[in-house]
């Protein structure tokens, strides 16, 4: 039995890119978005094919990466519910540069091309909202490199846990985050070797710092962990 149908624009209308835009403006986009069910471990399309709109993430995972010359993979972003991917590309009329593969059972929203181009001309409010959105992501690109270029692996794995839940941010109390996909791909994503990974896990942990089970991480002294220097 094929899954129940969607109401498009509802979903549209609930993401931060499209919140502002009226009822018929949100109509006309959902008028051009496909539903894709995507199964875990399917790829949605592979580097070098054509970009024809944006991907937005209704529930699931999906892993954007590509294949080193030595034959290993990277991770560049891990995508989930309310995370949008594809729109740099659609700009440029250019293919894909990365692979996107499912990391779980998934419901994406495909966003043509036609569709985006025809409200970012009638709307320039919308054009500043898909401004905003890939400039985020050419933000987080360069942290990551800035991350790479001046943080040892240790700080690189603290940073990541800290972020998982924003409402850590400030926090003094014990929390516990829940790594959002393998162990591995996590280390692909920080740039780091699944060997490496697991060993900076072993070492906050022997530290005191953390405690691991499976894919749960418990902190128990938030600032410790955040001030700590490795």
């Amino acid at each position: 039995m094929p899954p129940p149908k969607i109401k498009t624009s509802a979903f549209l209308a609930n993401l931060p890119l499209f919140k502002e835009l009226a009822p018929p403006e949100i109509d006309r986009i959902a008028a051009g978005t496909a539903e894709l069910h995507i199964p875990r471990g399917e790829i949605l399309f592979n580097k070098g094919a054509p970009c024809t709109g944006l991907h937005l993430v209704i529930y699931g995972q999906v892993k954007l990466s590509f294949v080193t010359p030595q034959g290993s993979e990277k991770v560049i972003e891990i995508i989930g519910p309310g995370m949008s991917f594809g729109e740099a590309l659609m700009f440029m009329d250019r293919p894909y540069i990365v692979m996107a593969q499912t990391l779980a059972d998934s419901l994406l929203l495909h966003v043509s091309k036609q569709a985006v181009f025809h409200e970012l001309e009638h709307n320039p409010g919308f054009a500043k909202k898909m401004l905003a959105g890939v400039s985020r992501r050419l933000h987080g690109i360069i942290s990551d490199v800035e991350s790479y270029s001046l943080h040892s692996g240790t700080q690189r794995v603290i940073g990541y846990l800290l972020r998982q839940d924003e409402d850590q941010a400030g926090a003094t109390e014990p929390c516990k985050v829940t790594l959002p996909t393998s162990k591995a791909i996590v280390a692909s994503r920080l740039n780091l070797t699944p060997e490496h990974f697991s060993r900076i896990l072993h070492d906050l942990s022997a530290a005191g710092l953390i405690s691991v089970e499976g894919r749960d991480v418990v902190i128990p002294d938030v600032p410790r962990l955040r001030s700590y220097s490795g």
